[in-house]
């Protein structure tokens, strides 16, 4: 099993809870599947790059969950979008996901 958990930002927000809070109930049906999917192992859906991950969803507008790994255990959940929007959303992924590395480092710091 998989951890799957949240990217919290340091003012508290979620981008990931607030692009699933504007999904129509099929959608977000489709979505809560395929994370069930992840969090008991099953990542065949996910393509690796650039040290993210990008959940493909092939119904509808091609929806993506965009992820990262922290560990072996521990799926971050950056955000998601659709095939339209794809190439912004994978540049705010990534930018989500150097935020959360550089804030563990300094967190780690100053302990």
């Amino acid at each position: 099993m998989l951890d799957l958990v949240e990217l919290l930002r340091e003012d508290g927000s979620s981008p990931y809870a607030d692009w699933f809070a504007r999904l129509d109930p099929q959608a977000a049906a489709k979505i809560t599947t395929a994370k069930l999917r992840m969090s008991m192992g099953n990542l065949s859906a996910v393509k690796w790059f650039r040290g993210i991950g990008e959940c493909r969803i092939d119904w509808g507008p091609g929806y993506r969950i965009y992820l990262a790994r922290d560990g072996e255990k521990i799926i971050v959940l950056l955000g998601g979008g659709t095939k339209k929007g794809q190439q912004r959303d994978i540049e705010k992924a990534i930018d989500l996901w150097q935020e959360y590395r550089r804030r563990k480092t300094q967190a780690g710091k100053r302990r």
